[in-house]
């Protein structure tokens, strides 16, 4: 059964009503969310459905991409897409849309913040004057210095050039790690993982998720970032070997972490929560009125552009 106006399968809801209407103006839309049976609710109108709207939060399987078989287009509110079979949907020649660009300042702030938070220890010190131990015998520990350190960033796009500007204004000695090197930037290579952690005081993830870089960031490479080193990640969980990490700061091997994204969210290890060299936040590099805004915005770009014209705006290039 076909419609006059196009259907449009939305597994989460758009954060932001006027995002969430231009939806509405275009396409018939299927609320999942709101659905006691989704399974059901996709099987009854499955034929129907020409276009999607999912998120890292809403995982976006080969599965459910071949329950749709006249399905054309994906829009991904998010920039990372390692929770949507890419390549599958490609090779049905299903279009897949993120939204680039528009959460880099965010993402790169968080992960300075984090970088602060952690060398500079605040949230041991917000918790040292919240227990009323200052003024005490219990002396709050000397920090790590920032400024003119040296700063290892692995993955250098969008986001990363976005981390390396940044710490430029606290003078700091720059290199990445890529998988190929970049002839457009004046920043110096790394082509090996351990030797950019072994030369790094702060070694901040901002890399692509997905198979390709599971466990990027392994136990190696933590040991190699050493005991006055600091982990900072704001891309993937899983870029991360979550349990050596954790062995290592445990065990003094590994100096600190800033973290705000784990491998197997919402849930957090419970060793991170006891540690003071940790500073824990629940995913939120992206969470802002102003970026959130901005995001819900371009995938309803993407979808507007799909009905009128049949592509979206933002595609994923071929993988």
């Amino acid at each position: 059964m076909t419609t006059a106006t196009p259907v449009l399968l939305q597994l989460f809801a758009l954060p932001f009503p006027e995002a969430q209407q231009r939806l509405a103006q275009h396409f018939d839309l299927i609320e999942l969310w709101k659905a006691q049976d989704p399974d059901a609710v996709i099987a009854a109108r499955r034929n129907e459905v020409v276009a999607l709207v999912t998120s890292a939060m809403t995982p976006t399987s080969a599965a459910l991409i071949d329950k749709l078989p006249n399905l054309r287009a994906i829009c991904s509110h998010g920039v990372g897409y390692d929770a949507i079979d890419v390549k599958h949907a490609q090779q049905k020649s299903i279009q897949v849309s993120n939204t680039p660009e528009v959460l880099n300042d965010c993402v790169a702030d968080l992960a300075l913040g984090l970088l602060l938070a952690t060398a500079r220890k605040l949230g041991h010190a917000e918790r040292y004057v919240r227990g009323n131990l200052w003024g005490t015998e219990a002396k709050f520990p000397l920090a790590v210095k920032v400024s003119h350190k040296k700063i290892g960033i692995v993955g250098l796009g969008r986001i990363g050039m976005a981390i390396a500007q940044r710490a430029k204004g606290f003078d700091m000695e720059i290199r990445y790690h890529n998988r190929r090197q970049r002839a457009d930037v004046g920043l110096a290579y790394e082509p090996s993982l351990v030797q950019l952690a072994a030369w790094a005081d702060f070694l901040v993830i901002a890399t692509v998720g997905g198979p390709e870089t599971r466990h990027l960031v392994n136990e190696e490479v933590i040991k190699a970032l050493g005991p006055d080193g600091i982990l900072i990640n704001i891309a993937r969980g899983t870029v991360v070997d979550e349990t050596a990490m954790v062995n290592a700061l445990v065990s003094g091997e590994l100096g600190g972490a800033g973290l705000d994204v784990y491998e197997s969210e919402p849930t957090v290890p419970d060793a991170l929560k006891s540690l003071d060299n940790v500073v824990i936040v629940p995913h939120v590099a992206s969470a802002t009125n102003e970026t959130r805004k901005a995001m819900s915005d371009l995938v309803a770009d993407n979808a507007e552009a799909f009905a009128k014209t049949g592509e979206v705006i933002t595609p994923i290039p071929p993988l």
